[in-house]
Formats: C-alpha cells, sequence, structure tokens
C-alpha cells in the first residue's frame, strides 16, 4: 500500500472514531428511559394482575364461606388449571400470596380503576388506566406505586405490623430501594430500630412519612448491623480491620447509617501540642448540616474511649466548623458496651451530642435483635421515653413474617 495511501486510511480510521455526534448522548439517554419505562410497565401489569386475582379469590371464597375447606379447595384448582394454561408461577403457595396481598392492600387502586380492569376483556391489558392509577401526584401508602415490583409487594405482605409495613413501603419509594435492600432493612427491623426511642406520635410519623431527620437522635440506630462486612466474629478483630473493611464497602455502610450521610475522610489527623491523634472516619451530615466523627472499637466500650471521642468533637467545633455547620455529632460503634457507664459518662449535656451504637458481624435473629432492643429501652433518659411508652417500643418489635 502506498504511503498517501496509507495515509487516507489513517486519515479515514481517526474521523470514524472520533465522530460522535453530541445528538448520540441523547439518543442514548431516550432509548435507556424507554427500556425502563417499559420493563416499569410490566412489572405494574404483573402487579395489578396479581391483586385481582387476589380479589376474586378472596370474593369467590366469600360467596363460598358456608362450605367447609372451600377456599383451600378453589386454590387447588384455580392452580391445576392456570398452570396448565400459563405454566409456572401459579402454585397453591403463589395464589395464596395473591389472596393475601388483595387482603393486605385492599385499597391499591381506586374503585373505579379496579372495576373498570375488571369488566374489560383483557382486563390487565389496558394501560391507560394502570397509568392513571400511578401518576404519583396523590400517592398514599397503601396504594399501587410503579416504583415497588410484585418482589417488593411479596416482602411487605409478610411483615405483619401495619407502621411497619406503612413504613417499608414509604422508605422503599422515596429511597429506590432494590427488593435485596428492602428484605435486608425488613430483615435486620430497621423500623423497630429507629423506633425505639419514639413515642405514640413518633411511631405513627414514621408509619405516615418514614424516617424524618429533625434531632441527632433520629439520625443514630442501636445496634448498627454490618452483616454485609463478611468478617467473622473474632476477639482478634482489630480496628484497622474493620476500618479498610467498611471503607471497602462504603455504599453498603451508607446504607445501614440511613440517608443524609456523606463520607469525608479517613483517618484524620488532628495535632494537639506535637501529640497526634486520629479519627478513624469522618462523615457530613447533609440534613443536620454537620460533621459526623465515628471511632472504631472493637472491644467493650470503656469510658476512656467516650473522652477521647469528646476530645475529637470538641476540637472539630472549634477548628473545623464554620458558618452555618450545626455542633459535630461523635458515634463511638462498639462490640460491646455498658449503657449505664455510657449514661453516666456523657452526662444529659453531652449525651445529645455524642453516640454509642453496638455492631453486629451477622444478621441476628429477630428474636436477639428484640433482646438488644429491649435492652436498650431500659436506659433511654425520661425526655425520649414519656412513661408509659416502653412498652409501646416492645409491642412494635418483630416484622410478623409468615
Amino acid at each position: 500500500m502506498s504511503t498517501l495511501a496509507s495515509k487516507k486510511v489513517a486519515s479515514k480510521g481517526a474521523v470514524t472514531k472520533l465522530a460522535a455526534p453530541p445528538v448520540l448522548g441523547r439518543v442514548v439517554e431516550i432509548v435507556r428511559a424507554a427500556r425502563t419505562q417499559a420493563a416499569r410497565s410490566v412489572n405494574t401489569s404483573q402487579v395489578v394482575a396479581n391483586w385481582l386475582i387476589g380479589r376474586e379469590i378472596v370474593q369467590d371464597e366469600q360467596a363460598g364461606r358456608r362450605r367447609a375447606g372451600y377456599g383451600a379447595a378453589l386454590l387447588r384448582e384455580l392452580s391445576v388449571r392456570l398452570k396448565a394454561d400459563f405454566g409456572a408461577g401459579y402454585g397453591v403457595d403463589n395464589l395464596e400470596m395473591f389472596r393475601r396481598f388483595f387482603l393486605e392492600y385492599p385499597q391499591l387502586l381506586p374503585a373505579e380503576i379496579s372495576d373498570a380492569l375488571r369488566r374489560k376483556s383483557g382486563g390487565v391489558g389496558s394501560s391507560l388506566p394502570i397509568q392513571h392509577a400511578v401518576r404519583g401526584e396523590s400517592w398514599r401508602v397503601g396504594q399501587l406505586s410503579a416504583d415497588l415490583s410484585w418482589t417488593h409487594y411479596r416482602l411487605l405482605v409478610r411483615v405483619g405490623n401495619e407502621q411497619a409495613r406503612a413504613f417499608y413501603e414509604i422508605e422503599a419509594i422515596a429511597n429506590s430501594w432494590s427488593a435485596r435492600e428492602l428484605e435486608r432493612q425488613i430483615s435486620s427491623l430497621l423500623f423497630e430500630r429507629l423506633a425505639l426511642s419514639k413515642d405514640k406520635k413518633g411511631l405513627m410519623r414514621l408509619a405516615l412519612r418514614g424516617h424524618e431527620i429533625h434531632q441527632p437522635a433520629d439520625v443514630f440506630k442501636d445496634p448498627v448491623v454490618m452483616e454485609f462486612l463478611g468478617l467473622p466474629e473474632s476477639p482478634q478483630l482489630v480496628e484497622t480491620q474493620l476500618e479498610q473493611a467498611l471503607i471497602d464497602n462504603l455504599q453498603h455502610f451508607l446504607l445501614e447509617l440511613g440517608k443524609g450521610f456523606a463520607f469525608v475522610s479517613r483517618q484524620e489527623r488532628i495535632t494537639l501540642d506535637g501529640d497526634h491523634f486520629y479519627i478513624d472516619l469522618v462523615f457530613y451530615h447533609t440534613v443536620l448540616k454537620c460533621y459526623v466523627l465515628i471511632d472504631l472499637k472493637t472491644t467493650k466500650l470503656t469510658h476512656q474511649d467516650l473522652g477521647q471521642l469528646q476530645l475529637y468533637v470538641n476540637y472539630y467545633d472549634i477548628e473545623r466548623r464554620t458558618e452555618g455547620d450545626n455542633p459535630t455529632l461523635g458515634l463511638i460503634l462498639c462490640a460491646n458496651k455498658n449503657d449505664a457507664v455510657v449514661k453516666y459518662t456523657l452526662g444529659p449535656d453531652q449525651a445529645q451530642k455524642i453516640f454509642a451504637s453496638r455492631y453486629k458481624l451477622h444478621l441476628p435473629t429477630e428474636g436477639q435483635l428484640q433482646a438488644e432492643l429491649k435492652r436498650e429501652v431500659r436506659y433511654l433518659s425520661p425526655s425520649q421515653a414519656p412513661k408509659g411508652d416502653c412498652k409501646a417500643a416492645k409491642k412494635t418489635t418483630g416484622s410478623g413474617k409468615a
């Protein structure tokens, strides 16, 4: 090939490689959005179909309630017929879930829309009523949301506590939780951990509005569940291992910490008259508008540990806090603690700025978590747990999963 021809080929190749018109990016976004919308539409149609099937089963059961065992026989017969026509997915267990879905979400669709879908031949094949039902401007708990798939609803139906179920429904939509993330939050009793220090009005707000942050006590959970680290429970675990694992799994850690946390730094050094100190993790909370300093302890918490964190918090308030920042907060994540030591070391004033939470390196059973929560209730200050509300807090524990 001649030198001139080679140059032409190279030139042509260079132009082809670089010629990506600006419109390409916009077109790609359109295609992606269309595919996402199509997937959401399919998910919504499946949810509606399952709800309508559940409604038919319940209404037919009610019509035949005088016959003993009618419901079980009905599910078996429907399962045989549906599997023959449509394949797997319509076993007795699934049909029972559809039935339970309707009973737990009786107002999923407005009556006029569900009746219209029922009358139409092809039923849920009509997209207009479904789209009208999920526009979201006036969405309320218990109504259809295009942001929740059937897998989400299956998990929600298993939550027996109505307040907890409403909370998880709101949070899943607000935070765009995947079904796996929702399952983890339910399994780790997120609602119960947040509800620990709430009075009856606070519990109602959780159920109606989800997790709202108005004060430091609203941010921190106890215990903090970190099974995603994959670390074994071991007395040989040291702070550096725990810290590195948290950094390596920062996205999961932020999810467990909750909304508003932004990572700033790790092992931040402060020097006081030649003495060096290192803060394990520094975050900024975008809702409370303040720094949050986290100290890690793989042993039982001591009053000296609390004093050290007080030093860090005071330093940040004096040296790093700027106009517009609220007072710095501190959190010690420890393997174990004596709640009485924490209470009397901090006193009522410092207890509003410095917190101590146990961490769990595996997902405890519901019974174990309930025991943790009940133990914490005993050490709440009167301002956090008005008289009579400890009993109410205990009643919220347990997701009531089937």
